[in-house]
C-alpha cells in the first residue's frame, strides 16, 4: 500500500510544521496516562485506514445508490461495516454513516421528532450530553425539549421521566448519558415512552463496548432506535453510528444523508469496519471485562479514601468525582493533574453550583489506560496519585511514576 506507513519520512519533507506536531502528539500519548472516559486507543489496523487512498474517493448516498461513480469498493467497505455492526450488536439495520454521535443524534431526532418536536433528555448538569437538548445545541433550538434529572442517591429520577413525558407528550424519549456511571432500566424507558406514543431513543455512546460484550444491559430489541459514538469504549475511529428496528430504517437513512450531512467519511467507515472486527472477537470480552473491573476498583479506592463519588460507585467504565468540600476545583484537578501527565476532565455534578469550565467534579474512565494493560494494581497507583493531587501535594512528584507506567505499558 502506498502510504504514510510505507514512506515514514514524506510528511516530514512536505510539511515539517505538522509533522512535528503530529510527532508531539506521538509523544505526549506515550508519555501521559489517559483518565477521560471519552477517549481510548485504537489499534494500529484501525488508524491504517486513515491513510489509505478510500480518503479520496466521495460517496454520498448508500451502497449500489451512489451520486458518483467508482464507488464499489465503498460499496463493499460500508456494506462489511454494517453486516459486523448488526451481528455484534444483534440489531435489525444500521447506518454507519454518521460523522460524530452527535450528528448520528440530530438526525435520529430528525427523522423521528421532525422539525419542532417535542423530545425529552436527560439534562447535562445531571449526566446526561448536550445533543440530548441542551439550549446552546442544535437538538435544544431545533426541537422542544424538557429534561429530566437525577435523585439524590444519583440515579435517573424515572418519576420525574413519567410526569415529564406526561405532560410534554413528546415525540421521543431519549435515555442515556454522557457522565452517568449506572446501568439504566431501557424497559422501564420503554414502558414510558410506549404509554404515551413516543419513540424511544437510546444513545449508547459511552458503554457501546461494554454492551457489545454483554456485560452490561442493551437497549438493542428494545429501543427504537440506538446511537452511538465508534470510539470511547467501543475502541473504534471517531465517528458515529445508529441502529435502529426495520421499520424506521427508511426514516433513519434518510435523515443522515440527505438530511444532515452529505458524502460520508470512507475511511472512517473502514475503521469502524476494522473495529467491529475486533470486537467480534473473544479477547474483547475479555478487555471489557478489565475495563469494568478497574473502573469498580477505582470507585472503590477513591471512596476509601474520603473522596465522593456520585452514586456511590459504577457500574461501567465511568467514574465521576464530586469534590466540594475538598477546596478543590474539577478545573484545578485537571491542570494539576496534566503536571504529573495524567488526561482527566472537570466534569459538572448534580447540582453543581460552578461553572461548566469550572465544575465541582472530575470525571474519570478506565477504558484507555486499560487498553495500555492497566490492572488493579495499576490502578491503585492512580488512586495515590489522584487523592494526593485533591490533596493539594506536589504534581511534580508523581511525574517520574506516570512516566514509569507509561513506559511499562507503551501505547498499541
Amino acid at each position: 500500500m502506498n502510504n504514510v506507513e510505507s514512506h515514514p519520512d514524506l510528511l516530514k519533507e512536505q510539511d515539517a510544521e505538522v509533522a512535528a506536531w503530529l510527532q508531539r502528539e506521538d509523544q505526549r500519548q506515550s508519555s501521559t496516562l489517559t483518565l477521560i472516559a471519552s477517549e481510548n486507543h485504537s489499534s494500529a489496523a484501525v488508524r491504517e485506514t486513515g491513510q489509505s487512498r478510500i480518503t479520496d474517493k466521495y460517496a454520498e448516498g448508500y451502497p449500489s445508490r451512489r451520486y458518483y461513480g467508482g464507488c464499489e469498493v465503498a460499496d463493499g467497505i460500508e456494506e462489511l461495516a454494517r453486516a459486523r455492526a448488526m451481528k455484534l450488536f444483534g440489531a435489525e439495520a444500521a447506518n454507519v454513516q454518521p460523522h460524530s454521535g452527535t450528528t448520528a443524534n440530530l438526525a435520529a431526532l430528525m427523522a423521528l421528532a421532525g422539525p419542532n418536536g417535542r423530545i425529552v433528555g436527560m439534562s447535562l448538569k445531571d449526566g446526561g450530553h448536550l445533543s440530548h437538548g441542551h439550549p446552546r445545541s442544535a437538538t435544544g433550538i431545533l426541537f422542544e425539549p424538557k429534561q429530566y434529572g437525577v435523585n439524590s442517591d444519583g440515579r435517573i429520577d424515572l418519576d420525574e421521566v413519567r410526569d415529564l413525558v406526561k405532560a410534554h407528550k413528546p415525540q421521543v424519549l431519549i435515555a442515556g448519558g454522557s457522565a452517568y456511571a449506572r446501568n439504566i432500566d431501557y424497559q422501564a424507558f420503554k414502558d414510558i415512552a410506549k404509554e404515551h406514543d413516543a419513540f424511544l431513543l437510546a444513545d449508547i455512546a459511552h458503554p457501546a463496548g461494554l454492551i457489545a460484550a454483554g456485560l452490561v444491559p442493551s437497549p438493542v430489541g428494545i429501543a427504537d432506535v440506538v446511537t452511538m459514538t465508534t470510539h470511547k469504549t467501543l475502541r473504534g475511529p471517531r465517528g458515529g453510528m445508529i441502529l435502529s428496528t426495520k421499520d424506521v430504517a427508511k426514516k433513519i437513512n434518510s435523515a443522515v444523508f440527505p438530511g444532515s450531512q452529505g458524502g460520508p467519511l470512507v475511511q472512517q467507515i473502514a475503521g469502524k469496519a476494522v473495529a467491529f472486527g475486533e470486537a467480534l472477537r473473544p479477547e474483547f470480552r475479555a478487555y471489557q471485562e478489565s475495563v469494568q473491573t478497574n473502573a469498580t476498583h477505582l470507585a472503590d479506592r477513591l471512596i476509601g479514601e474520603g473522596l465522593k463519588v456520585v452514586s456511590g460507585g459504577t457500574d461501567n467504565h465511568i467514574v465521576l468525582v464530586d469534590l466540594q468540600g475538598t477546596g478543590m476545583t474539577g478545573a484545578d484537578v485537571e491542570e494539576r493533574a496534566l503536571a504529573a501527565g495524567l488526561a482527566v476532565n472537570k466534569n459538572a455534578v448534580p447540582n453543581d453550583p460552578l461553572p461548566p469550565m469550572v465544575t465541582s467534579g472530575l470525571r474519570l474512565g478506565t477504558p484507555a489506560v486499560t487498553t495500555r494493560g492497566f490492572g488493579t494494581a495499576e490502578i491503585d497507583q492512580l488512586v495515590d496519585i489522584v487523592v494526593g493531587l485533591v490533596r493539594g501535594e506536589d504534581p511534580g512528584r508523581y511525574r517520574s511514576i506516570v512516566l514509569e507506567l507509561s513506559e511499562a505499558h507503551p501505547l498499541p
